[in-house]
């Protein structure tokens, strides 16, 4: 389903030229020399459009760096004026709202813990109206792609039109190398259902240590987002937050140096024919996937009718398991990874219980 909301193209109020947009700066403002000292060294690598840095910072729990408050923005302040970079802070209160404008921040982000609670983004939006200021939203905290669309709906309505969406990776049970799943899959639906949306990558947050963030940030690239929001830090060893996945200065800059930025269309009549044909087998192919999964069905459905008229239970839990085994290890052998097997069975396995449900609480025609 498409969402239309009212904002300008990112070019028009964030040119960066052919590049992405790179906002880049320390996790939390520590001290003034610390934050200023960054952004100078970010400023000279000639890569960086935005500063950031947290001056109010939502902690899981108390007790722990809940970051400088106020005095921190004339800290920016002060770093905008010696290096000329524009400056971005996280909001997430009507006072913090305020205070930025008060101090001539730039750009304004909502983190992923606000855009989880609608009354904060609400409160957010009304603090918005009637400002020209460029906002962007992060991800919820757990995959709720409504409840994504549904914060950018209320900060547009609040008359910004200069919105974009962060890409920050979400919170998942599973321990995996990733702080925060990316599930890429919720990203090309925001994509989707908001074609106009610019959409920048927070690779710090999603990947909770460095040595993972160049991955990130180019798997960002080729899935044709506009930029990147990185921690960088003058000194990550010492870092008061998220020391393990800032970056010096000098790191950021060989990383973007290193990423191959890719172009969303080609100019070249030869590659686009080319590329036409290859969708077309896959056109065919997905057509014929899918007939083969509706016949597939209707057997599920006939294998329904037989375990109601001889009183089985629907699921059986031990073919369950010899279905995964056997199709896993197929899989394996046709260089499809092991997590898209098993989830593609799931998908199936759950239709066909589906569809077995409706049979087995339907009476047979000679009963009704």
């Amino acid at each position: 389903m498409k969402h239309t909301l009212d904002i300008l193209p990112l070019k028009s109020w964030l040119d960066t030229g052919d590049q992405p947009l790179v906002i880049a700066g320390p996790c939390s403002a520590e001290t003034e020399d610390q934050l200023v000292s960054t952004a100078h060294l970010l400023a000279n690598t000639g890569k960086v459009n935005v500063l950031r840095a947290g001056i109010w910072k939502p902690r899981t729990r108390p007790g722990e760096f809940e970051g400088i408050g106020s005095v921190g923005l004339e800290w920016l302040k002060r770093a905008k004026a010696e290096t000329g970079l524009l400056t971005a802070t996280e909001v997430a209160t009507a006072k913090h709202v305020e205070e930025a404008l008060a101090a001539g921040v730039d750009v304004l982000w909502i983190g992923a813990r606000s855009t989880a609670n609608p009354f904060t983004v609400q409160e957010i939006a009304d603090a918005l109206v009637g400002v020209d200021i460029p906002v962007f939203i992060k991800n919820p905290v757990n995959p709720d792609l409504s409840l994504w669309i549904g914060a950018l709906e209320r900060v547009n309505r609040a008359g910004i039109k200069k919105l974009g969406a962060i890409h920050r990776g979400f919170s998942s049970f599973e321990k995996t190398a990733f702080r925060n799943e990316p599930m890429w899959d919720l990203a090309i639906q925001l994509k989707s259902a908001c074609p106009e949306l610019p959409i920048i990558n927070d690779p710090s947050h999603i990947c909770g240590n460095r040595e993972l963030i160049p991955y990130i940030a180019q798997k960002a690239m080729d899935m044709d987002l506009q930029g990147l929001i990185i921690e960088s830090h003058i000194d990550p060893s010492v870092a008061w937050t998220d020391a393990k996945q800032q970056v010096t200065p000098a790191a950021l800059a060989e990383l973007l140096d290193n990423l191959s930025v890719r172009h969303a269309e080609s100019n070249n009549p030869a590659f686009e024919d080319k590329l036409a044909e290859l969708r077309k087998q896959i056109d065919k192919l997905d057509d014929a996937i899918l007939q083969q999964i509706g016949d597939r069905m209707k057997i599920a459905e006939k294998i329904g009718q037989y375990k109601r008229d001889n009183n089985v239970t629907i699921l059986q839990v031990n073919r369950w398991d010899e279905i995964v085994e056997k199709r896993v290890q197929l899989a394996k052998a046709l260089s499809l990874s092991e997590d898209f097997a098993t989830k593609y069975l799931e998908l199936l396995h759950n239709e066909s219980i589906r569809k077995q449900n409706e049979v087995m609480n339907t009476k047979p025609v000679a009963e009704a």
